[in-house]
């Protein structure tokens, strides 16, 4: 059972504790990054998410508990199969592009014939072939971040840690983006997404992890995180006007097919009897749950956390 479990996942983390001075970073943190998958490290600035993306990386070490990579303790030996890309990015202003995304590559272990070849796919896939000699100081922060995600995803490692990487994007360079790290999850990357826009959240992640205050608070799927904090609110579409008595309406809106309304499931309903009620008074053209984005699961789960001293 064990052995089958730790197959399904790339990284585990058991019960890691970190310190420093006197703020506890981590507080017995533990977690399961499922392979090819695409997983969501959420928290508000300040709760550890930096931390154990450090420890992750071999940059520091936990004070107790243990990361797995691979079924195996996480030793340094393994970071060259984890491609890292920091919020704050690192590359050398003075360097010209493509002889530092060249450095950077061998340094992660390719050899310089397939890193050149590499970068010549992606490079001309971004259409930034005319950056090579450029340097870094020439280009903006978006234009550098992207050579940053290059240099990060070029060796094809095994795990993936994006930290805010659309930041500094606009909206096209965004979902191109998007697509390329879904595309990295299908062909087979496992990635750790960290980010505080959670409509991207909802738009890229399969399962997420929410830490506040150094522990973890929330972690599941993100359809049935969504799916467990329902609120019982339904979108209608109906043919006639309903009488406003019979329900629990929060809003009508304007619809050119019928008229739409926002209702809510009073205490003794399900969706069933709801549904029934309106058919009773109207044909219905669509009827369909409204669930809370992951914006409000954020915002509940953290707000309503009890401080710790």
């Amino acid at each position: 059972m064990n052995n089958e479990t730790q197959s399904m996942h790339l990284l585990q983390i058991n019960q890691v504790t970190k310190q420093f001075s006197n703020h506890l970073a981590l507080d017995a943190v533990s977690m399961e990054i499922p392979e090819h998958a695409i997983y969501g490290l959420l928290g508000p600035n300040g709760a550890g998410k930096t931390t154990l993306i450090r420890i992750i990386n071999c940059i520091t070490a936990p004070d107790s508990g243990e990361v797995l990579f691979n079924g195996k303790k996480l030793s340094s030996d393994d970071v060259r199969f984890i491609g890292y890309l920091p919020e704050e990015r690192g590359l050398y202003k003075k360097m010209k592009v493509g002889e530092q995304a060249l450095f950077l590559a061998q340094l992660k272990g390719m050899s310089k014939h397939d890193a050149l070849k590499a970068l010549k796919y992606w490079f001309e896939k971004f259409e930034i072939q005319s950056w090579w000699n450029k340097k870094v100081e020439e280009l903006s922060k978006g234009m550098a971040q992207k050579v940053q995600f290059i240099t990060t995803i070029l060796h094809q490692p095994k795990l993936l840690i994006f930290d805010e990487p659309f930041s500094g994007f606009d909206p096209v360079n965004v979902d191109l983006l998007k697509k390329e790290i879904l595309n990295l999850r299908d062909e087979g990357s496992t990635i750790i997404f960290s980010t505080h826009n959670m409509a991207s959240v909802e738009e890229l992640c399969d399962h997420i992890s929410l830490i506040d205050k150094a522990k973890i608070v929330l972690e599941g799927k993100v359809d049935a995180i969504r799916a467990s904090y329902a609120t019982g609110t339904y979108r209608v579409v109906a043919k006639n006007q309903l009488n406003e008595n019979s329900f629990d309406i929060v809003e009508v809106k304007n619809n050119h097919h019928g008229h739409e309304y926002v209702l809510k499931t009073k205490p003794e309903e399900t969706n069933n009897t709801l549904l029934n009620s309106i058919i009773a008074q109207s044909e219905v053209f669509s009827f369909e749950e409204i669930l809370p984005t992951m914006h409000d699961v954020f915002i509940q789960t953290v707000s309503t956390k009890p401080s710790q001293s």
